[in-house]
């Protein structure tokens, strides 16, 4: 058995709940939400204790790739990269991820973390685990519970039972309790129960044999999507036409209400599970009016609320426990106490377009990203902007021309058969079918106004010449 553990990070799901600061391009993970530090980056700094940890497996959709990367090239990390063809819950992605170990080690510790989760304290966290670590290798799925700080309703909740022999602060798990009101909540908290945090330490096989035997419908996807999944760039696409048999079933339905072979360690670190913006304002430090605020942002007689803006000036008046979010071109008011509602709004969105998108979020790219500013039937106005180092691809457009402005830093434009390098406050026009590149040859991003005027704008009109990220096929 390896002396480190294998942290498994789940990033899957679009956090609709979230809703219009998350949205399927950029999910909440990735996101600073309120102004915090994205959870994902705080994840990947919390296991980076490499006596304890080995380099994580981070489980994601493929979409997502430039955010991960650019996310562990932030946190000076490295991991390997596990994707999904479809978000299929948490069950397939954790009989995979154990699979993936367990081929490499038979004997791996997984640590299964959710990538969306806020932990105050790294260090305790890190003695938590370490605490958890005997039962997990006596062949034990342990959960980690939390001291209840308040009766919530969004979280379940495990009633922990005897004491393990020799296992310090580890115990059988005599109940888990579905979501309950906030009175049984409080009732709850009263008998000694903890939260329900989702997040396991677990031997590899010992995932693997507790699937198969409470899900073996979904270990045998997982198993064959693995197996039949194909390697590019170092990541690992799971294949879609079995990964998609599997039961979209959690966890904890799937297995740990079933297994005899459950246990708690009880934390002592803060922890929540930001899902909501309830759980965004619970998690973020407040003002002396118990608000939470991000961006240009104006309050008057406003008490216990979340007001951020991604860029509008928002004015809010005589509010008490409200959320209202201004983000992607599109706006949320809602009351605090039913923020977890909004992923009812996503069968409404689904019908008005880019709305769960995001037409105006950000774009990743392994270049660095574009934001769409403005659309009209003939024109689009983008911000681009280009990592150091970095150059898209050379390319050309059959549908449109461009006019590109830089203002911040430098590029070298391709046009043809000629190089122009711009300065800030400088711009270059490029004629429909002309072949270019932008190149950053600076040490600072840069970035550019591009202005695209045609009778079609969508971004398949590219035909890529050279491409540095193997893209010519798409």
């Amino acid at each position: 058995m390896s002396d480190t553990i294998l942290p498994v990070l789940l990033c899957g799901g679009a956090g609709t709940r979230l809703w219009p600061a998350s949205n399927v391009g950029v999910p909440k993970p990735f996101l600073p939400l309120a102004g915090a530090r994205p959870t994902f980056l705080a994840t990947l700094t919390r296991v980076a204790d490499p006596a304890v940890f080995a380099d994580p497996l981070i489980v994601a959709r493929s979409q997502h790739r430039y955010l991960i990367e650019a996310s562990l090239d932030e946190a000076g990390a490295s991991g390997a990269l596990l994707f999904e063809p479809e978000p299929m819950s948490t069950t397939p992605a954790i009989a995979a991820a154990a699979g993936w170990a367990a081929a490499r080690d038979p004997d791996a510790l997984i640590l299964v973390l959710a990538a969306d989760h806020a932990i105050a304290d790294d260090e305790e966290f890190r003695r938590t685990v370490v605490r958890a670590r005997p039962a997990a290798e006596a062949g034990r799925i342990v959960v980690f519970g939390i001291s209840p700080t308040s009766p919530e309703t969004g979280y379940g909740y495990i009633r922990p039972g005897e004491p393990l022999p020799g296992m310090d602060g580890v115990s059988e798990v005599e109940a888990f309790v579905e979501k309950p009101d906030t009175a049984r909540a409080g009732e709850l908290i009263a008998e000694g129960c903890l939260w329900n945090s989702g997040n396991f330490l677990m031997r590899a096989a010992t995932a693997l044999e507790e699937i198969e035997r409470h899900a073996a419908k979904t270990s045998a996807a997982a198993k064959a999507a693995l197996s039949e999944g194909t390697e590019t760039d170092g990541a690992i696409e799971l294949s879609r036409a079995h990964f998609i048999t599997a039961d979209p079933i959690s966890f904890d339905h799937a297995v740990l209400e079933k297994t005899d072979r459950i246990a708690v360690a009880t934390a002592t670190f803060d922890w929540a599970d930001v899902g909501t913006w309830s759980s965004v304002w619970n998690a973020t430090g407040r003002d002396d009016g118990d608000n939470v605020v991000a961006g240009e942002v104006a309050l008057v007689d406003t008490a216990g609320s979340l007001v951020s803006t991604d860029g509008p000036v928002v004015g809010v008046v005589g509010m008490t426990d409200t959320v209202v979010v201004a983000a992607n071109n599109a706006v949320l008011v809602a009351p605090r106490e039913r923020a977890g509602e909004v992923r009812k709004l996503a069968s409404k969105l689904a019908e008005v377009e880019g709305a769960l998108i995001g037409g105006h979020a950000r774009h990743y790219r392994p270049w660095g990203y574009y934001q769409s500013l403005d659309v009209g039937p003939t024109h689009q106005v983008k911000r681009i902007v280009v990592n150091p180092g970095a150059r898209l691809s050379l390319q050309k457009h059959r549908h449109r021309a461009e006019h590109w402005t830089l203002v911040a830093g430098r590029i070298d434009v391709t046009l043809d058969e000629s190089v122009v390098p711009l300065e800030e406050n400088q711009s270059v026009f490029i004629p429909l079918g002309a072949v270019h590149r932008a190149t950053n040859p600076g040490d600072t991003p840069a970035m550019l106004i591009e202005v695209q005027y045609g009778d079609y704008l969508g971004e398949d009109d590219i035909i890529r010449i050279e491409d540095d990220y193997g893209r010519l096929e798409e």
